[in-house]
């Protein structure tokens, strides 16, 4: 098997079967973000204990790359220091830019990186994490 082959099914089966998606009580951060060049939207949800993401989940609509974006970003920043996070959400902006970037947190992260090739799926693909960052600036009150 190619390893375009692997990572499409990767990102099929957080698109398919999204990890944390849903939503949370009145004490979540929510972050509302869109994509207005294809219609995407999200709606990120993060409870933040001590300065880390103790819980994150997203619902919304869009493409197959914007929402196994948001359902592996989830994943990756749960019990994270706000720190980590931003750090991660940087890495994953490096990753959009075409640069080679490991994710040690969640290695299905890497399945993204063809999407550098497409410029104009990388919006698609960094919506969750752009909403990631204004969640934990709002909290610390940037």
């Amino acid at each position: 098997m190619q390893l375009d082959d692997l990572y499409r099914r990767v990102i099929m089966d957080h698109y398919k079967n999204p990890r944390n998606r849903g939503t949370m009580n009145d004490d979540a951060v929510t972050i509302n973000l869109n994509n207005p060049t294809c219609g995407d939207r999200i709606s990120l949800q993060l409870v933040v204990e001590d300065g880390k993401v103790t819980d994150a989940k997203f619902t919304g609509e869009g493409c197959s790359i914007s929402m196994s974006s948001a359902s592996m970003m989830t994943e990756a920043v749960k019990g994270q220091t706000f720190e980590a996070a931003l750090e991660m959400a940087e890495r994953f902006s490096s990753l959009m830019k075409g640069e080679s970037v490991e994710f040690e947190e969640l290695e299905d992260i890497e399945a993204l990186s063809g999407v550098n090739k497409f410029p104009a799926r990388i919006k698609c693909a960094t919506l969750a994490w752009n909403a990631l960052r204004k969640g934990i600036e709002s909290r610390n009150g940037n």
